[in-house]
């Protein structure tokens, strides 16, 4: 059962998979008991049959258990055939899914060959034109009948056919009919995929796969959320259609491997998640580890039997379908301020800050000068013993004569170093665990003459109880600046929990931190994954006054993959940002070269969006996201936008760069 306020999830504060039916995808299952399947897209020409054979067959042994094939007109589909002919003769039995845009005749020639249709509701049987207009009941009514009888041959083949279906929505893609009647919106998402569903289930087909892509994961999340929610409406508590998760244009890189890690892993933290594509700006090949390392991840949390329900109140952000970050009381001075209008600030642990100062200080301020504008905004000094305390002051000296002026907070694994020595840090952070708490409140409470940061460390499920105890203890010292964190094994739930327990008892005004702890036998893509994932999970549900990378190696790499974080979850914005499309057989130029040569001449504009698109398909409407757009518009030409508004059209495609950046300039001298 799921809680009023929380549909879309079985329960916000423990992991566990939402209930699905089985769709099969030739002998691939998608949802019910069957694991997490992993798939992606080829780049290739689809008329190319030996380079598009050759991709299927490099992702397959990569891991990949469904491949997705363009499918953009009639002869692409007609195609197919020959493809899967000559897989077949490799001993290659990868189920196919054909990708279908603006061409509903090209779907029914594609369904007789493949395993699996991919329509696009926003596009099947609607044209983007970008106009505005009012619909009165009966004009709409009157769209969707004809929307239906232009799809509905589709699903009566798919059907007879045994062939599966994915309604796919895309944020960038929606139609006049829908933005004009519910906006550029994750609910105008829902409905858009929902007309297409009444007219499958009206003809007994139940074979359907839905997604909700969008390029800001924030999006993304809340559509994959919504649509979770409304299908619950039509099927109780029986299990409703899988899910086939991504966050569309997430771009290359660190950048668009972080941007996936938040909207996939977000989703997946609350059991929502069937199939995964990771969407790279890379060869396909390249994306199949990060799917499987979501995915493996997500499996692990939730195997584990469930722990005790909590009795919690049931929302803990404003609204889990909309992003509002959570309001909380700004505490602190300078750049130590956390909470209220401050921004969301980046903090560093380094475990070995009092043991070794002179030699951090000089680390830290080697990554400073390396990091430029991306200062970390308070670094987190562990104290083991009274010994490492007594090196608070000889840490500050050194730093400050290196010219790094950071706010210092000391980790107090010990509740008895709550000696005046701990008062010469800025925040002293007390861990805060059912053994030591006792003493704590005995012994410690009287000490804390400093603001407190209450690091709580256990599961998720005793995690309430220690708020409550360190507020008691905070209310005996008359302890004011308090804010608290979490150390826990399921770090997005134990945030949650926290939120939502300090709300319960009229605290849900004090600023909360995310701590990500960069332990365990992982490599350094996984670590950034998680790093992803622990973090950007809350703050896309509002929470988090500050992020906090814990656990060693290289601090200018920490800092800067907070930084990438907040970026990915739309929090802070300190690097240009791309929107770019992983390439497909529409692609009209060299995608990866592409985006290479835009970065190269843009990736000095900070807080600048830029889109890079291989084609019309989403191109206009993720201008709608993006400051700027970089589209293909035919073989070596490329349309230049800004926003939406159509600037330059068919410049030659060796001049658009440079093109791109004086379009750039001119509107922001403009402005």
């Amino acid at each position: 059962m799921t809680r009023r306020g929380v549909e879309y999830v079985v329960d916000p504060y423990a992991p566990m998979r939402r209930a699905t039916r089985e769709v099969r995808v030739g002998d691939v299952g998608i949802g019910g008991a069957n694991p997490i399947r992993v798939q992606s897209m080829t780049t290739t020409d689809t008329q190319d049959t030996a380079a598009t054979v050759e991709q299927v067959l490099q992702l397959v042994a990569a891991g990949c258990e469904i491949v997705r094939v363009t499918a953009p007109s009639i002869r692409e589909a007609e195609n197919l055939a020959c493809i899967k002919a000559r897989l077949r003769e490799e001993g290659c039995l990868v189920p196919l899914v054909a990708d279908i845009h603006f061409t509903p005749n090209a779907a029914l020639v594609a369904a007789e060959h493949v395993e699996k249709v991919r329509i696009n509701p926003g596009n099947y049987a609607d044209k983007k034109r970008f106009e505005v207009r009012e619909y009165s009941d009966a004009e709409y009514e009157d769209e969707l009948a004809r929307v239906a009888e232009r799809f509905r041959p589709l699903v009566r083949r798919c059907r007879e056919r045994g062939v599966a279906m994915r309604i796919g929505t895309n944020h960038g893609s929606l139609s006049d009919r829908i933005m004009n009647r519910h906006g550029d919106t994750p609910l105008g998402m829902v409905e858009s995929a929902l007309e297409f569903l009444d007219v499958c289930e009206e003809e007994d087909y139940f074979s359907v796969v839905f997604s909700m892509k969008a390029s800001n994961a924030q999006v993304a999340i809340q559509a994959y959320r919504l649509l979770a929610a409304r299908l619950r409406e039509r099927t109780g508590d029986q299990p409703s259609y899988p899910f086939h998760v991504g966050v569309t244009e997430a771009g290359d890189g660190e950048d668009g491997r972080i941007k996936s890690a938040i909207g996939i892993g977000a989703l997946l933290e609350d059991g929502i998640g069937d199939t995964v594509r990771v969407s790279l700006t890379e060869h396909p090949v390249k994306e199949i580890p990060v799917a499987f390392a979501l995915a493996k991840d997500a499996v692990q949390r939730w195997e584990p039997t469930p722990p005790p329900r909590l009795e919690l109140p049931e929302r803990f952000c404003e609204d889990p379908y909309t992003h509002t970050r959570r309001a909380s009381d700004e505490v602190g001075e300078g750049e130590g301020r956390i909470g209220g209008l401050a921004p969301v600030r980046v903090q560093l642990e380094v475990p070995e800050a009092l043991r070794e100062p002179e030699a951090v200080a000089a680390r830290l301020a080697t990554a400073a000068a390396t990091l430029g504008d991306l200062a970390c905004e308070g670094l987190v000094a562990p104290a083991e013993t009274p010994e490492q305390l007594h090196q608070l002051p000889a840490l500050r000296q050194a730093l400050e004569s290196l010219g790094v002026t950071w706010p210092i907070a000391v980790r107090l694994v010990d509740p008895g170093l709550l000696t005046p020595e701990a008062a010469q840090a800025d925040v002293l952070v007390c861990e805060l665990d059912e053994a030591t708490l006792a003493k704590v409140i005995a012994e410690g409470a009287a000490a804390l003459k400093r603001p407190v940061e209450w690091h709580l460390v256990g599961p998720v499920e005793r995690l309430p109880g220690l708020v409550d105890a360190a507020l008691a203890a905070a209310a005996d010292a008359g302890l004011r600046d308090q804010r608290f964190s979490a150390r826990s094994e399921r770090p997005v739930q134990a945030a949650r929990a926290i939120v939502a327990r300090l709300g319960e008892r009229g605290a849900g005004h004090l600023p909360v931190l995310l701590w990500h702890f960069a332990t365990g036998p992982l490599g350094e893509d996984e670590r950034v994954l998680r790093a992803a994932i622990d973090l950007g999970a809350p703050l896309c549900d509002g929470i988090g006054d500050a992020v906090v990378i814990a656990g060693g190696g290289d601090p200018g790499h920490a800092i800067d993959t907070a930084y990438r974080i907040l970026q990915g979850a739309r929090l802070r914005t300190t690097r240009t940002e791309y929107i770019s499309c992983p390439s497909c057989g529409r692609t009209l130029f060299d995608l990866e070269e592409t985006t290479a040569r835009v970065k190269a001449v843009t990736q000095q504009l900070k807080g600048v969006k830029v889109a890079v698109m291989g084609c019309i398909v989403n191109g206009p409407g993720e201008m709608a996201d993006a400051d700027f757009g970089y589209v293909g518009s035919g073989p070596g030409q490329v349309n230049l936008y800004a926003g939406q508004e159509l600037v330059l059209r068919s410049v030659p495609q060796e001049e658009a760069p440079e093109r791109l950046l004086e379009l750039i300039a001119e509107r922001r001298s403009a402005d």
